[in-house]
């Protein structure tokens, strides 16, 4: 039975707006970076929607219902299920909660997946992925500082990088490619925070002790422009407390054999997202480089990451499986205190 007004009137209709007041469905979805659909799934099914009508009856947002709507995305961009995180922003529109009243939902334990894409698709992946996800392609940077800088906090830079950056930027990187170069933007946003985030999280750069004890170097191959893992590597690495150096994107071969030569390292990592890129003459001519005095002559190890290196890598260099794996086997090295004696 549904509920009259007094004397039997309809219900009232919801207030009306002066024309051009409020804000359509489709620009406040382009300004929160959703899509209209879900605006009207969370009007539908959570009762989250545009509260005003102008005097020709269309709906519009109001500042009320927009800021409950951006708090809705805020939850959600954080790992909040959708109809907790409509409760909450429900919550939060109405005002103070008595003193009794109903605390806000608790983020999901972080050992949980979701297996729900959103905007991006992302698989099957952490919860924070897919908050992450979510701020990026709304554009939201500080969304994106946050997450990213509690993610570094909560799990450490290996952690972070394989389970919540990596996967995310992956996901951005084929919608990218299956869209036709839309989201090329998100793809750069969620890379510069990442980068941002990384370096902030690697210590104070550790100085090299003495000739004899090396470094680790760490250079992309020429031509090759993707650095973020080698930037992961770098922070983990200084988070060891280990020495290690950043040559960065596309070093030529010159600059690499030189910067060898006058560091002396205890190893260089050698990164090639595309197998174009790769160039096993290269890691060759690196691990065979030598210095020191006559009789006890050294060298580098060499390590290659990246999915651009064939899995025929020369027998002399080492091929980490990842993140965990490299920074395990740089440490080895650094403890041993040299490369191969020549």
């Amino acid at each position: 039975m549904t509920t009259a007004s007094p004397a039997g009137q309809p219900p009232p209709e919801p207030p009306a707006v002066p024309a051009g007041a409020g804000v359509t469905t489709g620009v406040l979805a382009r300004r929160l970076g959703v899509s209209p659909m879900t605006l009207r799934s969370w009007d539908r099914r959570y009762g989250i929607g545009p509260t005003a009508r102008t005097g020709g009856g269309h709906r519009r947002w109001t500042a009320g219902d927009v800021a409950t709507v951006e708090e809705m995305c805020r939850l959600t961009a954080t790992g909040v299920p959708p109809a907790d995180a409509a409760r909450a922003a429900r919550t939060a529109a109405a005002g103070p909660p008595p003193a009794q009243g109903t605390a806000a939902p608790a983020l999901p334990p972080t050992a949980a997946r979701s297996r729900v894409a959103g905007a991006l698709p992302l698989g099957d992946v952490r919860l924070e992925c897919r908050g992450l996800a979510r701020a990026a392609v709304r554009l939201d940077a500080p969304a994106l500082e946050e997450q990213l800088t509690a993610a570094v906090e909560r799990y450490g830079v290996v952690v972070a990088w394989q389970e919540v950056m990596a996967p995310t930027l992956r996901a951005v990187g084929r919608r990218w490619a299956s869209s036709e170069d839309r989201y090329v933007e998100v793809e750069h946003l969620l890379a510069w925070h990442v980068s941002t985030v990384l370096r902030r999280s690697a210590p104070p750069v550790v100085p090299v002790a003495a000739p004899a004890a090396g470094c680790v170097l760490l250079a992309c191959a020429p031509g090759e422009q993707h650095t973020l893992p080698l930037e992961a590597l770098h922070a983990a690495l200084g988070r060891e407390g280990l020495p290690v150096r950043m040559l960065g994107a596309a070093v030529p071969v010159e600059a690499l054999d030189a910067a060898v030569r006058r560091l002396g390292p205890v190893a260089v990592v050698l990164w090639a997202q595309d197998s174009a890129r790769a160039a096993p003459a290269l890691a060759r001519h690196v691990a065979a480089l030598r210095w020191g005095m006559k009789g006890a002559r050294r060298g580098p190890a060499v390590l290659l990451g990246g999915p651009g290196w064939s899995r025929t890598q020369p027998a002399e260099v080492l091929r980490p499986a990842g993140l965990a794996q490299a920074v395990e086997a740089l440490r080895g090295l650094c403890g041993a205190g040299s490369g191969a004696a020549g």
